[in-house]
This record gives C-alpha cells, sequence and structure tokens, in this order.
C-alpha cells in the first residue's frame, strides 16, 4: 500500500517570524494564516485563520524569553488539537531553558523536563530542535525527536576560510565533547579551557589545557549569553600565543552587554545561526541561517524519509 501524505501546513509564532519565513520559502509553501490576539493585561490568544483539519501542522517557534514565547507556543498547539490537526509538530530551533537539564544543586527544578512535559501535555506529537544544550534532553520526551545538528551549517563555513593551522578549541570541560565531535572533521587538535565560577554568569578563574602558539583557533559552544565566558577563553588563548581566534555558538542568546563585549574582544569573528533573531547587528557577529536545513528536516518528516541524511556535511 503506497504512503499516503496528509497536506503540511507551517505556522509561526512571534518570537520566530523571521526565520519562519525563511524555513516556508525554502520549504515552497507560504506560511500559514495565524492571529495572535493579545490582551491589555499581556494575555494572548492563538487563532488560527485557516482549516486545519487533517494536516500535518508545524509550529515554528524558539522557546527564547519563555515565559512569553513557551506560552505562546503551548497555546498553539493547544489550539491546532482542538482544530482536529492530523499530526503536530513543534519546530524549536532554540530550546529554552535547556541549561535547566538536572539538579545540580538542592531545591532547584528541572526546567528542560518541565517543558517536555508541557509539550507533550498540550498535545504535540514530535519535536523538532537543534543543537540541545545536552543531548540527553531528548530523553525527557516519549515522543519522536529531530535533533538537528549546527555542524551541518558551520562546518562548510569554517572550511571556507582556509584556517592554515586549525585547532578547535572548547571555552569549558562541559562542551569537550562537542568540540571533539567537530574536530573530526577537520583531523584537528582540541583544547580546552577549564573554567571555575563563582556563580551563575561570572567566572572566577580560567586556564588552558593544550597548546595554541601559532594556531587558528576555533571556540565551539552551543549557546552565548552574556559572552563573558568566550571573550575570557579568547583574551585567554591569544596571551598565549594564538595567531587568531574565532568562535562559533549556534544559538545567540546575547543577552544584557554581550554584543558589546563581543566587539570589545579580541574574537576576530562570532558566528552564530538565526535560530534566535539578533537584536542588533555588529561587525563581528556572522549569522548563518538554518532555514533550509529545518525545511528538509520537514519535508522528511512529512515524506517518511531519513532524518540522518542531514547530518551529512
Amino acid at each position: 500500500m503506497p504512503l499516503q501524505f496528509n497536506p503540511v501546513k507551517l505556522f509561526s509564532g512571534t518570537g520566530s517570524r523571521g526565520l519562519s519565513l525563511k524555513i516556508a520559502e525554502s520549504y515552497g509553501k507560504p506560511l500559514g494564516d495565524v492571529t495572535i490576539h493579545k490582551f491589555s493585561d499581556g494575555e494572548f490568544q492563538p487563532s488560527f485563520d485557516e482549516s486545519i483539519r487533517g494536516c500535518d501542522v508545524f509550529l515554528i517557534q524558539s522557546t527564547c524569553q519563555p515565559s512569553d514565547n513557551l506560552m505562546e507556543l503551548l497555546l498553539m498547539v493547544d489550539a491546532a488539537k482542538r482544530a482536529s490537526a492530523h499530526y503536530i509538530t513543534a519546530v524549536v530551533p532554540y530550546y529554552g531553558l535547556a541549561r535547566q537539564d538536572r539538579k545540580d544543586k538542592p531545591r532547584v527544578a528541572i526546567g528542560a523536563k518541565l517543558v517536555a512535559n508541557l509539550l507533550k501535555s498540550a498535545g504535540i506529537h514530535r519535536i523538532m530542535t537543534m543543537d540541545l544544550h545536552a543531548a540527553q534532553i531528548q530523553g525527557f520526551f516519549d515522543i519522536p525527536v529531530d535533533h538537528l545538528d549546527g555542524s551541518v551549517i558551520f562546518v562548510p563555513y569554517i572550511k571556507s576560510l582556509k584556517l592554515p593551522n586549525l585547532t578547535i578549541a572548547s571555552p569549558d570541560m562541559g562542551g569537550s565533547y562537542r568540540a571533539r565531535t567537530f574536530a573530526k572533521f577537520f583531523n584537528a587538535e582540541v583544547i580546552i579551557c577549564d573554567k571555575r565560577r563563582k556563580r551563575a554568569n561570572e567566572i572566577e578563574s580560567m586556564s588552558i589545557i593544550g597548546d595554541v602558539t601559532g594556531q587558528d583557533v576555533v571556540l565551539i559552544d552551543d549557546i552565548c549569553d552574556t559572552a563573558g565566558t568566550l571573550s575570557k577563553a579568547a583574551a585567554l588563548i591569544m596571551e598565549n600565543g594564538a595567531a587568531s581566534v574565532r568562535a562559533v555558538c549556534t544559538h545567540a542568546v546575547l543577552s544584557g552587554k554581550a554584543i558589546e563585549t563581543v566587539e570589545n574582544s579580541v574574537l576576530t569573528e562570532l558566528i552564530v545561526t538565526d535560530t534566535i533573531p539578533l537584536r542588533m547587528e555588529s561587525e563581528k557577529i556572522r549569522v548563518l541561517s538554518t532555514a533550509s536545513l529545518f525545511a528538509r528536516a520537514i519535508a522528511n518528516v512529512n515524506e517518511h524519509g531519513s532524518i540522518s541524511d542531514l547530518f551529512n556535511v
């Protein structure tokens, strides 16, 4: 019996409108019409302005600033379920609260698990995301998770730079696995910056494990929040004799004075994706689009194709 494909409809939340338009264009289908009604007290109510009965619905929304964007996504999922959508996929390019993936001290929440429970309870059948802070977060879901790999976007760009003495670096011990995965594409050495924190977003000390003398160093991380770690790591790497230092981060949170920190740092450039809209442009920040990758993943899900084929660089 031949496979049957349900009609596909793409919708965007307000937090990812720019990226959603690019995904829709790459997919070859316009975004569906959805209205987010906003009330004076801050409450909002999404409503679909077209029929989605029997459709495979893809709801695109990063959950940065989760108090608004996550709640909006949950309400969109609930509305789609009540409108008799056949299959609901939450496309969450940036999965907010992912850094709260475990109890690292007593009496704290595990936010990443709570978000997984909320999305499943709201009615999603599948989630699609990119570069989770910890890959194990996939295990928080009892539904299919399409975990896309940002290296597919970054590796070709790094190769195009033709850096003569490329070395891959991790800004902390926790990111060493991610750095080693990148290094395999280039047969490059890996160095690690060992940091100690006083508290969240505040570093006490940092040291380098490995030799960077004369090397063109590329720091690899998944999230750039305040940019404090990256700027300190870059400065330490240059002080130890590196020829140049760049940074690659999938999710450009860039809170507070982060953009100013990047501009005042020794980084040649910060390479990010558009999973989170950039607050303001900077000559030091280069944005690579994820739209084509997400569009191909959406097509493969709808056509029952392989997602792992998208991991080939």
